[in-house]
């Protein structure tokens, strides 16, 4: 969809300022509540195994229904939607072939266990975007709903992603990096760039949907926005 040296979690520039007791600023100082105890929490292999799935399985669900209804969203996934639709391409490849170039600026700006993450999120989000529509069979979509509920399931999958040091690749990439070293919100960087993406859109998607594709949009990154701020979440 359409957002980090060791894989720099997504915070404010270093942390300007250490977080209240009890709090922690991921990547920054911390504080666990216990004086000179300053040691982030950090996740599990098989906690981030289980993130990488359930995440992209989020992702991809709302991948569905927003392909269902004839919608697309930003990132580097809208730009699989659009030569989806605009070629009738298959989105899967596509996405996977799209994503390509920026695993070198993942690589070089977020280190190599946030790569290596990112590829595997994106391998799994290609595969379960194709193998879910096997598994579900949906009789009737109403496409406010398809965005609103599509919408809420990629921001929620990109924001259990995003606290395991993974992303969806391509502007995934570039936003956590500009939140790590600008200190620019995850949420509304994305936010701007998906709204733009959609917007070009306009010469293959009916009014209507793109619309309503922008509404998903709102959707995603307003999950993000709210949820993925420095400071509130402490394992890394």
């Amino acid at each position: 969809m359409t957002t980090p040296t060791t894989a720099t979690p997504p915070t404010a520039d270093a942390a300007a300022s250490s977080p209240p007791s009890g709090t922690a600023s991921v990547g920054g100082p911390a504080s666990t509540g216990s004086a000179g105890s300053g040691a982030v929490p950090r996740h599990r292999w098989h906690e981030d195994v289980q993130a990488l799935f359930v995440g992209t399985l989020f992702v991809a669900l709302g991948v569905v229904l927003f392909r269902h209804a004839g919608l697309l969203t930003g990132g580097t996934a809208g730009l699989a939607f659009l030569m989806h639709y605009a070629t009738g391409w298959n989105f899967s490849v596509v996405f996977f072939a799209i994503n390509l170039p920026f695993y070198l600026l993942a690589w070089q700006r977020m280190g190599g266990a946030f790569t290596l993450k990112t590829l595997a999120a994106v391998t799994l989000l290609s595969a379960l975007a194709e193998a879910i529509p096997h598994w579900l069979g949906i009789q009737h979509l109403a496409t406010p709903y398809a965005a609103v509920m599509g919408g809420l399931l990629a921001g929620t999958g990109m924001l259990i992603l995003f606290r395991h040091r993974a992303s969806l690749g391509g502007l995934n990439v570039l936003v956590l990096w500009l939140q790590d070293k600008r200190g620019w919100r995850a949420g509304h960087v994305q936010m701007a760039l998906d709204c733009s993406i959609v917007l070009v859109a306009m010469a293959f998607v009916p009014l209507s949907q793109l619309l309503w594709s922008i509404v998903g949009a709102v959707a995603l990154n307003l999950t993000l926005a709210i949820n993925h701020r420095p400071g509130r979440y402490m394992a890394v």
